[in-house]
Parts: C-alpha cells; structure tokens; sequence
C-alpha cells in the first residue's frame, strides 16, 4: 500500500502485515529485529540502540550502498504495549547529538525535531500499522521519505515472514549469539520436547547422528548430559548445570563440549507463545570473543538450523497424535 499524504506536512502509511501482532511489536522495539529491516532497500542497519520507555531514547544508524552513515535519534514520548508507540525523531550524529538536516545534505526547511506514531492493531491474526511521520518539507522530500518508509516496510514484511518459519541468527555483542524459531506448537508442548529425555534423542543433533541423553536432572543444580555419535562411530559429549528452571517459561543452564573442557557457556533459553505458536530465543553467552568466533566457525548455525527443523517435526508429529487421542 502507497503512501497517502495528508495536510499539515504529515505522511501517513498503512500497511497489512501477515504476522502477529506481537511479533510486529517485537520488531519495532527489538534492537536486534530492527537492525534486520530498518532503512531503504539497498541500506543495512549496523548500529541500533533502545531505551524503551517514556523518556527513553533511541539512536539508529542506517548505511548507504556506498557505505555512507546516517544516524537518527529521538525520545518516546507514548508507549502502549502492542498498540501505539509515539516518539521524537531527528537526524543525529553517531554519539545521538542532534543535528540539521542539512548535516546529510537534505534540502529544504526541514524542522529540528519531528514526530513518529505506530499505531498496531490485529485483524484475523494479522497486523496493521499505521506509520504518521509529521513535521517532513510538502514536495518533493516527503515523496522520498514516503519511499523511504515503505522500503522498509517491504523488509520488514520479509523479516516478519522469515521469523516465523525459519531460525534466525543474530550476535548482540561481540560474546554473544542469538538463535530465534517460532514453532507451530503450543508453549507446553515445545518446553516438553526440550526437557523430557525420552523426547531429546529425537530432535537434538544433526540427522545423520544419533544422540543418548547420559543425564538430565532439569531442576536448579541438576546436570544434564548428552552424547551425539556420528555415522562412522565418533563421539561427542556436552554437558552443562541448570541454573534456572521456570516451567514454561526460561531455562538457564551451562554448556560444555567435552572436547575443549573449561571453555563454558552460559544458556538461556526462553519460550513465549503467541495465536498457539511458540517463539523460542536461545542466547548463549560466551566466557571470551575467541569462544564464541571459534564456535560460530565450527559450523554451529547450520548444525542448529538442522537441529530446529528436526524438533519442529517432532512437534508436528506431537500434535498429530494429541489430535488423534482427543477424537478417539
């Protein structure tokens, strides 16, 4: 859907995404999902920074095809969770100082702060949005940023429809990694398949391997350990201690690959349903950079993509069967 431009220099975009509105709300005010889709087409988003609540701020940087930066800042003024955020905006400096327009070489009369509303609103499971960008030059500017807007909205629409099919990766800082699936499961049924060790063997691991859970004690101090066996008989074990349990809600526990002892992660895995489906966000905090460079050039996310589709097939085939118990 086109921009409409309105009177008093407002531009006003609508747009129908096929997604939840919780997950179009996680998207706006996620530092992570923003840098996923912010700016024009042919821009990325390498920086992006959100203190979300009243008075909070924002700093956004979003990098040109011939690597030119342009940052953005602002401060909320209004947030009402899942339906209506309203905040300051200006162009600003990478440090969040404001500065003119003409800092960027944007012509025209353009004032030094203007005003974003989102406004989110769930249709038959879907979501609309409605963007008034107010304060933008009449003419030419404002068709620009219409453009603008609704590049990135079209990214948006993409990133919304990824998330909910495939895994994501993402590294926050320069310890972390960041895996998130949404799953066509309930909550219930996702947190059984991850802490019942008859149903681990079934999805943990890659395809061709096999996997034997030694241990798994999932309760505050309990151990858990697993040993995955490769086609031509090769092994190899993890471990790790449950930190925290909070049925269905978070587990947080270590990791441990036997073969380099002492290099210990930190696992934290959270489960969030939304319209019966269930975002699962696992965030491994490692001890040093060096750890978590080694164990991305170890294969991990192609192995944990795999591994994701094997328990979203388990949770298929669970559901499958509690449909067929209740008929019965």
């Amino acid at each position: 859907m086109q921009a409409i431009k309105s009177p008093a220099k407002e531009l006003v975009i609508t747009r129908i995404f096929d997604a939840p509105r919780e997950l179009a709300w996680k998207a706006w005010t996620d530092p992570e999902r923003v840098k996923m889709w912010w700016g024009p087409k042919s821009f990325t988003a390498p920086a992006c920074k959100i203190d979300l609540r009243v008075g909070g701020a924002y700093l956004y940087c979003m990098r040109s095809p011939e690597g030119r930066d342009y940052w953005s800042t602002g401060v909320y003024r209004e947030i009402i969770p899942l339906e209506r955020i309203v905040a300051t905006d200006s162009f600003a400096d990478e440090k969040g100082n404001a500065v003119p327009a003409s800092h960027y070489g944007m012509p025209g009369d353009w004032p030094s702060e203007l005003l974003v509303t989102v406004t989110f609103e769930e249709v038959n499971g879907k979501t609309k949005m409605t963007l008034r960008h107010a304060g933008i030059p009449a003419g030419e500017m404002s068709d620009m940023a219409g453009e603008g807007w609704n590049g990135s909205f079209d990214k948006l629409a993409e990133h919304l429809a990824k998330a909910q099919t495939a895994m994501t990766l993402t590294l926050p800082s320069d310890r972390d990694i960041v895996l998130r699936r949404v799953f066509n499961a309930p909550r219930e049924l996702v947190w059984k398949a991850y802490t019942d060790p008859k149903l681990i063997p079934q999805w943990w691991g890659r395809r061709n391997h096999t996997t034997t859970v030694d241990k798994m004690d999932v309760r505050p101090g309990g151990v858990w350990r697993y040993v995955e066996r490769t086609s031509d008989g090769s092994e190899y074990a993890f471990n790790g201690v449950y930190r925290e349990v909070t049925p269905p809600q978070r587990i947080v526990s270590t990791f441990e690959y036997e073969g380099m002892p002492g290099h210990v992660a930190l696992e934290t895995a959270t489960f969030e349903e939304h319209d019966g489906k269930t975002e699962l966000t696992a965030t491994d905090l490692f001890q040093t950079v060096e750890d978590r460079d080694a164990t991305l050039q170890s294969g991990m996310e192609a192995g944990a993509a795999e591994t994701w589709d094997r328990l979203a097939e388990l949770l298929a085939t669970l559901e499958r069967g509690k449909v067929r118990a209740h008929k019965k």
